[in-house]
C-alpha cells in the first residue's frame, strides 16, 4: 500500500512500509551509540527531504540533512523489506580488520587478523554514558565499533598520540602498526645488509689464484706447411718478390766457393749420378747442325705445333718446390732439361731415359734460382743465378764454380757475347752489373744505377750485343752497355704504355725487331724495335689474365727460337693450357691435355731446333710436349 509522506519535524509518525536501509559513513557510524540489542538504520522520506533514523534498544535518533527530492508516487514494499518488530532477536555483525601483514620471511611475524562474528548486544559496563554500547572501550573495539580479535579490552598502546587526536581509532591502530613494523625492520638492519651484499657482489673475485697464461713459444724450425694445399686464403698484403732467407736448420747453407756436383742423398761414387753426368758430357761434345734454321711459314708452324702432344711418361717431379727458371740443352739427340726452384735446388732430367734414374736434384744455391742458361758456345756449362750468387755448373769437372757473389739480390742475367765470357746481371733493387768470367775473384766489373726501383729481367739484343733490355716496375727501357756508368745513365729507348708492374721483357730471337712484355694490367704488349727511337709505342696489345697471385710464379712470355714472330705464355684459363700467339695478337695454338695437364705452367722453355716444349708448375713438376 502507499505510504504517506511524514512531516520533516515528526519522524516518529512515519509509516513502517516507507523505511529503507541506509549506508552510513564511517564518521556517522563512529558517532552512533550502540544499544544492548540489534541496531537497525532506516531512511525516512518526507516532503522536506530524507533522514536516517536508528531503531533498537538504547538507540538515539540521528538525522541527516534534508535532501530535496522530486515527489514520486507512493509504492508498496514487499513483505521481506518490512521493519522487524522491536522484540526481534539480537543479530551478529561481520567485522573485518584491515591490519597490515608483516613480510612472510620474518620468523616472528604476528598472526593475521581474522573475521569474527560477535553479538552486538552484550551488557554495557557500569559507568558508561547513556546509550553507550556494552563491552570494551572504542579504542579496543576499532574504528567501526567492532571487536578487535587481538585486543585485551584495554586502551594501552591505542591511545591517541600527540598530534593525532583527530584520527579515528582505526587510523590510530594502523599508525601504531606501521610504527612498530618500522622499528622492527630497523632493528633487523635490512637496508645496511642489502647495501653490503650489493658491494660484495660487484667486487666479488673468483675463487683461487688465476695463473698467468704461458706465452706461446715460436718454433722457427717448424716444418713449413703449404697454405695453398691447406686451402687457406693468404693475407691481403702481397708477398715480397725478393726471396726470403729460409731457416738454417731446414735448408743447410751452401758454402762459398766451388761446390761438388753431387745429388742429394747420394754417395759421390753413385752409378746413377755418373750415368747422368756422362750423358750430359756426351751430348755437349756434339755440335748441333745448322741445316734447317730458317723460319717456317705460319701454316707449317701451326702444323708442327699440333703434332706436339703430352703423355704420362713425359711428366715428372724434378725439383722439390716451385719452378722459377728452366733451361733446355740444345742437343738434338737427347732431351736434357734443367729446372731451378725457389729454395736453391737444381734438377736435371734426362727425358729420353725412361727409368727413375733419369732425374737428380743438386743444391748449388741457398735461395731461389731465378734464371738459368746453357752456355751458347759450350753446353757443358750450365750457368744459374740465385739471389746471392752466379754459378757455373761444369760437367767436365763435376763442380759448380762460383762466378760472382754479392750481398745485393740478383734477379736475372744474360750473356753479352756468344762466347758467354761476360754477362749483364740485374738486381732486385734496380741496379745492373757487368760480370766478366775471366777475371779472378767473385766481384762484378761494374755496377750501374739505371734509375729503376726494381729490375726483374734483363735481355741482350740477339744481333747488336751492346744493347740490352731491362724491365722494372712500370719501366721497360733499352740501354747501351758501352755507356754505362755508376750514376746518371739514360736509356736509348723507352717502351711506353705499361700502367702496372712488368714481369718480363724479351727481344725476338733472330733479328730482335720485336719485344714482348707481360704486365700486371692483364695485357701482353708487342713493340716494334726495328729502329730504336727515344719512345716506342706498342705495336699490338693482347688481353690476357696475368693475375697469378702469390702462390704461382709470374708469367714470362718467351719467343720460339724457330719462329721470329711467335711467342708462348702460360695462362690461367680452364682447362689448363699454354698459349701460342703471333706478334699481331692472333692466337695460333693452345697446348692442353685434360688428363695430364691439370696445373698452371708459369715457366716455359722451347727447344732451339726441335719441336719440344717444356712447362713447369708450382709443385716442381715438368711437362714435356713433343712429337
Amino acid at each position: 500500500m502507499a505510504l504517506p509522506q511524514p512531516a520533516p519535524r515528526e519522524p516518529e509518525e512515519r509509516a513502517p512500509d516507507t523505511r529503507q536501509r541506509l549506508q552510513v559513513t564511517r564518521r556517522d557510524r563512529e558517532r552512533e551509540e550502540r544499544g544492548p540489542g540489534a541496531t537497525w538504520v532506516w531512511q525516512e522520506r518526507g516532503a522536506g527531504g530524507t533522514r536516517a533514523v536508528r531503531r533498537g534498544p538504547g538507540a538515539v535518533r540521528a538525522q541527516c540533512p534534508a535532501v530535496p527530492r522530486v515527489p514520486a508516487q507512493p509504492r508498496s514494499l514487499p513483505p521481506s523489506q518490512e521493519s522487524p518488530p522491536p522484540s526481534a532477536a539480537p543479530v551478529l555483525q561481520l567485522r573485518v580488520l584491515l591490519t597490515p601483514l608483516p613480510p612472510p620471511w620474518l620468523p616472528s611475524a604476528p598472526a593475521a587478523k581474522r573475521l569474527r562474528l560477535e553479538p552486538a548486544g552484550p551488557p554495557a559496563p557500569p559507568g558508561s554514558p547513556p546509550g553507550s554500547p556494552p563491552g570494551p572501550s572504542p579504542a579496543a573495539r576499532g574504528h567501526d565499533g567492532l571487536w578487535d580479535a587481538d585486543s585485551d579490552g584495554s586502551d594501552g598502546g591505542d591511545a591517541a598520540p600527540d598530534g593525532h587526536s583527530h584520527l579515528s581509532a582505526y587510523e590510530r591502530k594502523r599508525l601504531k602498526n606501521i610504527t612498530e613494523n618500522a622499528k622492527f625492520f630497523a632493528a633487523l638492519k635490512l637496508h645496511e645488509s642489502a647495501a653490503r651484499l650489493n658491494q660484495i657482489a660487484t667486487r666479488r673475485q673468483p675463487h683461487g689464484t688465476k695463473r698467468p697464461k704461458p706465452k706461446k713459444v715460436e718454433d722457427d724450425t717448424a716444418r713449413r706447411r703449404s697454405m695453398r694445399l691447406l686451402r687457406v686464403e693468404p693475407s691481403a698484403v702481397p708477398a715480397s718478390e725478393t726471396p726470403a732467407q729460409p731457416g738454417a736448420e731446414e735448408y743447410p747453407q751452401v758454402p762459398e766457393g766451388p761446390v761438388p756436383m753431387i745429388p742429394e742423398d747420394q754417395a759421390e761414387d753413385s752409378k746413377r749420378t755418373e750415368a747422368l753426368l756422362n750423358t750430359w758430357l756426351r751430348i755437349s761434345e756434339l755440335k748441333a747442325s745448322d741445316a734447317d734454321r730458317h723460319t717456317p711459314d705460319i701454316e707449317r708452324y701451326q702444323e708442327s705445333l699440333s703434332s706436339m702432344v703430352l703423355s704420362e711418361e713425359n711428366i715428372k717431379k724434378v725439383v722439390k718446390s716451385r719452378v722459377c727458371s728452366m733451361a733446355i740443352h740444345p742437343s738434338e739427340s737427347t732431351i736434357l732439361v734443367a729446372a731451378g726452384d725457389k729454395w736453391g735446388h737444381l734438377g736435371l732430367w734426362n727425358v729420353s731415359c725412361r727409368s727413375e734414374e733419369g732425374a737428380h736434384i743438386f743444391t748449388p744455391h741457398n735461395l731461389q734460382i731465378s734464371c738459368m742458361h746453357f752456355s751458347p758456345c759450350n753446353p757443358a756449362h750450365l750457368l744459374s743465378l740465385s739471389t746471392d750468387s752466379l754459378r757455373c755448373g761444369d760437367v767436365t769437372r763435376a763442380v759448380f764454380d762460383e762466378i760472382c757473389r754479392s750481398k745485393e739480390n740478383f734477379s736475372s742475367f744474360d750473356f753479352l757475347e756468344d762466347s758467354a765470357s761476360t754477362a749483364i746481371v740485374g738486381h732486385w733493387d734496380g741496379d745492373v752489373a757487368v760480370v766478366d768470367r775471366r777475371t779472378p775473384g767473385t766481384s762484378a766489373e761494374l755496377s750501374a744505377d739505371i734509375g729503376f726501383k726494381k729490375t726483374r729481367t734483363v735481355h741482350v739484343h740477339p744481333v747488336n750485343k751492346q744493347y740490352f733490355l731491362a724491365a722494372g716496375l712500370v719501366d721497360v727501357c733499352v740501354f747501351d752497355v758501352r755507356y754505362l756508368k755508376p750514376k746518371g745513365n739514360q736509356p736509348v729507348s723507352s717502351l711506353t704504355g705499361h700502367t702496372r708492374s712488368v714481369a718480363s721483357a724479351y727481344f725476338s730471337p733472330v733479328t730482335g725487331s720485336r719485344v714482348v712484355t707481360v704486365c700486371a694490367d692483364d695485357k701482353l704488349r708487342v713493340y716494334n724495335t726495328t729502329s730504336l727511337s727515344s719512345t716506342i709505342p706498342a705495336l699490338s696489345s693482347i688481353r690476357h689474365n696475368c693475375n697469378t697471385g702469390r702462390w704461382l710464379t709470374r708469367f714470362r712470355a718467351i719467343w720460339d727460337p724457330k719462329q721470329e714472330h711467335c711467342f708462348l705464355v702460360g695462362t690461367m684459363a680452364q682447362p689448363r693450357q699454354i698459349s701460342v700467339f703471333q706478334d699481331t695478337g692472333k692466337l695460333l695454338h693452345s697446348f692442353c691435355n685434360a688428363d695430364c695437364l691439370t696445373s698452371v705452367c708459369s715457366i716455359n722453355v722451347v727447344h732451339p731446333s726441335q719441336n719440344i716444349l717444356v712447362g713447369g708448375n708450382s709443385s716442381g713438376r715438368l711437362h714435356v710436349f713433343k712429337e
